[in-house]
């Protein structure tokens, strides 16, 4: 297999460390119940699970700007508090960390999770140290979308593009990387599949945290 020539190897979060969807989907029940709207079934709700949530509320659930931060707010309350623990890190994760870093992997997050929020979960599980840098989403400061996630990591780390790869579950991911100018590694255990992956481009396809490891 030929190996990537990268350096520096940025990580979604949930669907690509963690399995998220518990927690994702008990916490948008509740924002439904919140904003009086009929509470869809889990299975209805497992594309929740992943993309930017403004995104989300206002394309799939045809809110305006206004109720989509009003559901944002709903879906944190719960989140916040109990959701972001039901979860659980994907089996052979911690072992491709500490084979990345082994070989010497500078390693990051970039998620369209609430930046605060994924620090407490990597910390919750004891993930954060493998992480030179954990960013995430800030819309007070208009950190608001996957790409500009990817664009404030890369400038923390002095980063430069030609030696970083993103790997993550869903074609936002896909997206984010190619819209900064970096390729990514789409991987077929979490929430997304190999014909999304295929449609929306991904650079290369790996099935399990194994695969990824080996890709270096």
């Amino acid at each position: 297999m030929m190996k990537l020539e990268k350096n520096i190897i940025l990580f979604d979060l949930d669907g690509t460390l963690t399995d998220s969807a518990e927690g994702v989907i008990r916490s948008a029940q509740h924002m439904q119940e919140k904003m009086g709207i009929d509470k869809w079934a889990d299975e209805d709700l497992k594309f929740i699970v992943g993309p930017p949530l403004m995104k989300t509320f206002t394309e799939d659930f045809n809110m305006n700007q206004e109720d989509a931060r009003k559901a944002l707010e709903f879906f944190r309350e719960r989140y916040a508090t109990v959701g972001l623990f039901e979860n659980k890190v994907y089996e052979g994760i911690l072992e491709m960390l500490q084979e990345l870093k082994k070989k010497g992997k500078r390693l990051a997050v970039a998620t369209s999770k609430k930046e605060e929020t994924a620090v407490r979960i990597l910390k919750h599980f004891e993930m954060d140290e493998y992480f030179e840098v954990i960013g995430g989403d800030n819309r007070e400061i208009g950190r608001d979308t996957k790409a500009k996630v990817i664009e404030h990591v890369l400038e923390t780390m002095d980063a430069s593009k030609s030696d970083v790869v993103m790997v993550g579950d869903r074609k936002f991911d896909v997206e984010g990387a190619h819209s900064v100018g970096i390729p990514c590694i789409a991987i077929e255990y979490g929430y997304g599949d190999r014909d999304e992956f295929e449609a929306c481009g991904a650079d290369y396809i790996g099935a399990t945290p194994r695969d990824v490891a080996d890709m270096f």
